[in-house]
């Protein structure tokens, strides 16, 4: 109930002058030509105070001209009823100034005897004062100032539009982004352009003024003399009078409009039609409040037509507290209110509603919430930013975003990591605990909650944060919540790294690339290899983790292959002597000795028979009993190695080299499959264990 409440506050405003608007200005033009009564008269002259003040209040709270653009409209539609009003009293001054001071209404009468106090002379020099400073010193000004804007901003045009091209072709923006930029500039130069034109709309309003008061004043002499006999002094007296107070009625909202042009210009075309546009930017509670003040203290002065302007104020205030409600509301219920005019048409909903485009999930229970909500620079948030720059730079492209929401799906402890849709890994953190890993011969004896550590699966225990210290000293490793999430995290991205990379994200290198190698992309990329299919070969690079940071080396090694008779697998397995040196020295310092694995020389020739007889298979085809040794002796190796914190690298034949390391890779990723001819000529390298397949291996 209350959020279909809000969802009404937020529709009776704009819904209120979508029905106005075409009416209002029908009425703008009716009162050029028909005549108005008094009492009519005196509400348009409030009203028309009322829009002034408005429209600087707007003015006075608009941070950017943009934010405004709808002020060429509105200072049309008010110098319009502003001179509209003018014909209309200035027919009933003319007709019927004889009969007093109150012929034209009770606005006009006060302005003339309670501002000037009835004196016409003293009015004649105020209302002259008041043009002079409109039309000499605000008008003018604001009128170069739009002259000059306008001119800048058009012969600015050209060169912001290549800016935009610029950035566009470097990779800067994306093609929404560009497009956006592209609007925004053609916004700005419409409204320069718009209130080069609109400033003189404040000048003639200004200087008809003038004329106005003069016929008006002519005009009533002329008449008051000749039809109605009038002694001069009299008509004098009733015309000028009259003619003053409708001048100085109207030279005030011209002023303010004046000032409000003024401040506008010295600090445009929308895709809304105008009075959804002016709704949108005039519903300001920090506007009506301020207008609603005034009118109400206009209402109070002696003489003014009191209950006109209290009832115009108490509008003002209305509008006000509803614009407040609406603010009041925030994005967050903002959001709720559009969910809730979802669900009053269930059958509205399109594919955004239903899939997620986030490359990379974390959904966490809400348990875990306390650690994104962590306000120092080792909280969630910040210390996945700092992991997928590292990856980043490890990988050679940039990671995309990892998108942490709230899942009340999950137990409180609980975390998912998913890679588009799929659900790629799923463990338990404890969020007011401290995982306690044992080293090197410590017994797993601690008192706590047993597990496996997430990301390499070896024994530990969570213990509470007062045991830290003694845990330390009994040879644990001791390791915070979110740096167990983010190291998980950060496997993840690198085992799914070939899947985060699409055609998108390579031709985002290429644009880069192409920038200090143009001739070597455009030569290539695609005469040679289609995007698509350099993408299949940078996956299949990835998959292995080898760093494809080195574009231009493997354009470079593309255009010298024969890459019509060749597959993917083959291309790529061509490339990686050139990129594998930098995985090398990512996993180990330069002047370090490679520990090698080896496969025993009867083993590999068994591999290499079975791999000639089945060329066509991707996966080795290999005894159950003899495969389970062969991975169990190369994890006791890879185990002794980590130990060391050495990286693990299995030496194979190059032909049989792909088909060994997808048999590895999916029980142990952590294990690189290397060729003969992919160690580096600088590198010292010594046979660390040699894997026979039937026995423990031997170092």
């Amino acid at each position: 109930m209350e959020k279909a409440e809000k969802i009404g506050l937020k529709r009776i405003f704009p819904n209120f002058v979508n029905s106005f608007l075409p009416f209002g200005i029908i009425a703008l033009v009716a009162m050029l030509v028909l005549p108005l009564p008094v009492a009519l008269l005196d509400t348009f002259f409030v009203l028309n105070i009322t829009l002034s003040l408005l429209i600087l209040m707007v003015a006075l709270h608009t941070q950017r001209p943009l934010d405004f653009s709808s002020f060429p409209n509105l200072l049309l539609i008010a110098t319009v009823l502003r001179l509209g009003l003018n014909v209309a009293s200035t027919r009933i001054v003319l007709k019927d100034g004889h009969t007093g001071p109150d012929a034209a209404g009770q606005v006009i009468e006060a302005f003339g005897e309670f501002i000037v106090s009835g004196n016409y002379a003293v009015g004649i020099f105020v209302f002259s004062i008041l043009v002079i400073i409109n039309l000499v010193v605000i008008t003018k000004g604001a009128g170069r100032v739009s002259e000059v804007s306008a001119r800048f901003t058009l012969d600015a045009l050209p060169g912001k539009q290549m800016a935009i091209d610029a950035d566009l072709n470097a990779g800067i923006l994306t093609p929404e982004e560009a497009k956006d930029r592209r609007a925004e500039v053609a916004k700005e130069a419409d409204f320069y352009g718009s209130m080069d034109g609109a400033s003189k709309f404040v000048k003639g309003d200004a200087i008809a003024g003038i004329l106005i008061l003069v016929v008006n004043v002519v005009g009533g002499l002329i008449i008051g003399l000749l039809q109605h006999n009038l002694p001069i002094g009299q008509a004098a007296e009733a015309y000028i009078l009259l003619a003053i107070g409708d001048g100085l009625v109207a030279q005030i909202p011209s002023l303010l409009l004046s000032i409000a042009t003024a401040i506008i210009v010295t600090r445009v075309s929308s895709a809304h039609n105008m009075s959804e546009h002016i709704t949108r930017q005039v519903n300001l509670s920090a506007a009506w409040f301020p207008t609603s003040l005034v009118i109400l203290a206009l209402g109070l002065v002696p003489g003014m037509p009191n209950k006109l302007f209290i009832f115009f104020a108490a509008i003002a205030a209305g509008l006000a507290y509803l614009s407040r409600r609406k603010e009041k509301l925030g994005p967050i219920e903002e959001q709720e209110a559009q969910e809730l005019e979802d669900d009053e048409t269930e059958n509205d909903f399109d594919v955004q509603s239903v899939k997620d485009d986030a490359k990379i999930s974390l959904n966490i229970g809400f348990g875990l919430v306390s650690l994104v909500s962590q306000s120092d620079e080792n909280s969630l948030v910040p210390s996945i930013t700092k992991l997928r720059k590292e990856t980043s730079k490890r990988l050679g492209f940039v990671i995309p975003g990892v998108r942490i929401r709230d899942d009340i799906d999950l137990e409180p402890s609980q975390y998912q990591i998913k890679i588009g849709e799929k659900i790629v890994a799923d463990d338990i953190v404890y969020y007011d605990k401290i995982l306690a890993i044992p080293g090197d011969g410590v017994k797993l004896d601690l008192n706590g909650i047993k597990v496996q550590e997430p990301a390499f699966g070896v024994d530990a225990v969570w213990i509470e944060p007062e045991l830290d210290k003694d845990a330390q000293s009994k040879g644990y490793v001791t390791i915070d919540p979110t740096s167990v999430l983010i190291t998980h995290v950060g496997q993840i991205l690198m085992n799914n790294a070939a899947e985060l990379l699409g055609q998108d994200e390579v031709q985002e290198l290429l644009d880069d690339l192409e920038q200090s190698q143009p001739n070597l992309v455009q030569t290539v990329i695609p005469k040679i290899v289609p995007l698509h299919q350099l993408t299949n070969i940078l996956q299949s690079l990835l998959k292995e983790a080898v760093p494809i940071s080195d574009l231009h080396v493997v354009i470079s090694e593309l255009a010298g292959l024969n890459i019509q008779k060749m597959s993917n697998d083959d291309i790529s397995e061509a490339i990686r002597p050139k990129l594998v040196p930098l995985l090398i020295q990512r996993l180990t310092k330069f002047k370090e000795t490679l520990p090698l694995l080896t496969l025993a020389p009867e083993l590999e020739q068994l591999i290499l028979t079975s791999v000639r007889q089945n060329p066509d298979e991707k996966m080795l085809l290999l005894d159950g009993a003899l495969a389970k040794n062969i991975l169990s002796n190369i994890n006791e190796a890879s185990e002794a190695l980590s130990r060391d914190n050495k990286a693990v690298f299995l030496i194979v034949a190059p032909q049989i080299r792909r088909h060994v390391a997808n048999f590895i890779r999916s029980q142990l990723p952590a294990v690189n499959v290397l060729s003969f001819t992919e160690l580096p000529e600088n590198r010292s390298v010594e046979i660390a264990y040699t894997i026979g397949g039937e026995n423990e291996p031997t170092e």
